[in-house]
């Protein structure tokens, strides 16, 4: 049993699939912050458009 495990955890094959993993997962999550902060503030342009426009056909 200890020989098993020694040798599992001196086993690195899968290493750089999970190291590449790890990378592809920041950059999505780095990719969604970016969308995220992107449609916040383009929701909040078109929302102060809509108000201007609004506001000029009253008067």
């Amino acid at each position: 049993m200890f020989k098993f495990l020694h040798d599992l955890g001196r086993d690195t094959r899968g290493a750089t699939a999970v190291e590449y993993g790890l990378i592809l997962a920041l950059v999505f999550l780095a990719m969604l912050g970016a969308a995220q902060s992107f449609g916040t503030k383009a929701a909040g342009m078109w929302t102060h458009i809509e108000t201007t426009v609004l506001t000029s056909i009253a008067v």
